[in-house]
């Protein structure tokens, strides 16, 4: 998935759970119709775009989370946010190759 935006993140992580599910989860399936809506051809989603995909899985939708992830992303393409994403994660730098092996014991030893 794309890379929320951290003000959209945090707007979403504010809003009250829906229907007893925890914050995030409810933030990421807004984002994931969202971008399912974009996979499907269309290039700005709709709220009704997320809530009939979400509606068709069965999900509950509040109309309020659909429409606020909509006026977040209103003017950027879904290629503009990723781009932003990466750019974003180059700051946490890469992970080190891991602990290794041990060493070969001493020429000599044993």
């Amino acid at each position: 998935l794309a890379q929320v935006p951290s003000s959209l993140s945090n707007s979403l992580l504010s809003l009250p759970p829906v229907g007893g599910e925890p914050k995030h989860i409810m933030g990421m399936k807004y984002a994931a119709a969202y971008l399912m809506a974009v996979l499907a051809g269309t290039e700005s989603p709709s709220a009704a775009d997320i809530k009939k995909i979400l509606e068709s899985v069965e999900s509950e939708c509040d109309d309020e989370v659909a429409s606020k992830i909509v006026s977040e992303l209103e003017g950027k393409t879904v290629h503009e946010v990723v781009a932003a994403g990466k750019e974003k994660l180059k700051a946490f730098g890469g992970g080190g190759g891991g602990g290794g092996g041990g060493g070969a014991a001493p020429a000599g030893a044993g």
